[in-house]
């Protein structure tokens, strides 16, 4: 489990969120909403400690990662798998040497129990039989799924996703949901999801942080939200919808 208790960053003079407290449970989808430099992806920066709040909190399963050292810090970020928005893989690599990087890099493991490990990770991504193609071979979505299986490799406890159907055909957003579904339920991973994608949210997320005017502004479950009455949300989620439509 994780918990954010009164998380305040600032930059400078610009504040970004004040006071932000949320529990996420494990096994739950989260997603993470909210207006363009509102400070989504700084928020979950704070979660495996790669930014460091103004003051707060982040605690997982009772530890607060600010006060981890070294080694100990080192150790609880391998338990976050990370699906960047861009994909990030590396070009000199092809696909099956994209996925088996972490492998090679945390693990003591033999060619064949890595050759074996990424094997079934293109499998669960869809992917079998494209281990041999480089990233430039790969369509958006093939890259994205590559990029997952690279992130679940390690079978973290929890994964982050930044923006996953950012610039993605519809057909093609569906396919990275259905994966989404698919990790948490066949994986029991925590999923911690940034997105202004309100289709996706709806059909992927248990619960949902909006971060508007410098806060927590609403957290809730998907039919809380469409229940709700709170203006700023619905007015983002209304914009949303609007932009999906057309």
């Amino acid at each position: 489990m994780i918990e954010i208790r009164n998380l305040k960053k600032s930059f400078g003079s610009n504040l970004v969120w004040d006071d932000v407290s949320l529990q996420i449970e494990d096994g739950e989808t989260i997603a993470i909403i909210g207006r363009s430099g509102c400070g989504k992806s700084v928020l979950v920066k704070h979660l495996n400690a790669l930014m460091y709040p103004d003051s707060g909190e982040v605690i997982i399963d009772g530890e607060n990662v600010f006060d981890l050292e070294y080694v100990a810090l080192r150790k609880m970020r391998q338990r976050f798998g990370v699906l960047f928005q861009g994909s990030a893989l590396f070009d000199s690599l092809d696909t099956s040497q994209n996925i088996a990087f972490p492998l090679e890099y945390f693990t003591d493991l033999s060619d064949k129990e890595i050759d074996q490990k990424v094997e079934e990770a293109l499998e669960r991504v869809n992917l079998a039989g494209s281990g041999d193609k480089s990233p430039a071979e790969l369509s958006g979505g093939m890259r994205r799924r590559v990029a997952l299986a690279r992130a679940t490799i390690l079978q973290p406890d929890f994964l982050i996703y930044d923006e996953p159907t950012s610039g993605l055909d519809p057909q093609t957003s569906e396919e990275i949901n259905r994966l989404i579904i698919s990790m948490a339920e066949n994986l029991k991973i925590t999923s911690i999801v940034v997105t202004h994608d309100i289709h996706s949210v709806l059909e992927i997320a248990e619960k949902i942080a909006f971060l508007a005017n410098q806060s927590l502004w609403w957290y809730g479950t998907v039919d809380e939200m469409r229940q709700s009455d709170n203006k700023e949300l619905l007015d983002f989620v209304t914009a949303s919808e609007y932009q999906i439509r057309n």
